[in-house]
């Protein structure tokens, strides 16, 4: 499933740039040009996560957050210049999910929107048990079992293997693994996913599933069929 991500930022630079990084990171992004029907695109595109500068034309994103919060509970993550506490309050106040201050790094940026369509999303609709040849992993309390011998499991290994449950019998890219793995504060490199890999499969080992996770080369991983 792809993420819509609504972007309400009037200087058109930084929009722009926020844009073309959400797209690297695989969402489906657009963003608002006229600032008198910001509420109408928003109705229109149907966004998962809306990212809102607070100083606009016509109307501040203190506005725009209330009219959203009418009729939607989705997060919404304020941008603004003046990053005094009576504006992070205020942004809070109004329904905002979180406050970014303005310059920022985009990778801090596309790290908070990847935690929190995580905490909006994750789970929503799946079962808590996923299944794959006789081997269960259970979501809700971070374990593996097969045939009655069961594995506790770290979080970056639950997600792992997560991912390749959803996506049994396809091969599943290292980067996209690694977007899953990715948390607010915490960046997951090529070489600690591989870390974690390693760990993961002697854990595996351990209750006789050896080669459960297979690699393949240059592409990434997958659990055969």
């Amino acid at each position: 499933m792809k993420y819509k991500i609504l972007v309400v930022e009037d200087d058109s630079i930084i929009s722009a740039e926020i844009q073309k990084h959400l797209i690297a990171w695989g969402f489906e992004v657009q963003t608002v040009c006229d600032f008198e029907a910001v509420f109408s695109q928003f109705a229109m595109f149907e966004p998962h996560l809306v990212i809102l500068d607070i100083s606009l034309p016509f109307y501040n994103g203190y506005y725009w957050c209330t009219e959203i919060r009418k009729v939607s509970k989705i997060p919404i993550i304020f941008l603004s210049s003046t990053s005094d506490n009576m504006n992070i309050i205020m942004a809070m106040n109004m329904g905002g999910d979180d406050f970014v201050a303005k310059p920022f790094d985009l990778a801090v940026l596309s790290a908070k929107v990847q935690a929190m369509i995580r905490r909006a999303y994750s789970f929503q609709g799946n079962s808590h048990i996923l299944e794959h040849k006789g081997v269960i992993l259970n979501l809700s309390n971070a374990s593996l079992e097969v045939s009655g011998e069961k594995v506790e499991l770290t979080k970056n290994e639950l997600r792992i293997l997560q991912i390749l449950f959803e996506h049994k019998g396809e091969t599943v890219s290292r980067e996209a693994i690694m977007k899953h793995l990715w948390d607010g504060d915490c960046f997951i490199d090529d070489n600690t996913l591989a870390v974690n890999l390693t760990r993961l499969r002697k854990k595996l080992e351990g209750i006789s599933l050896n080669d459960f996770i297979t690699t393949k080369k240059g592409i990434g991983y997958m659990l055969e069929d």
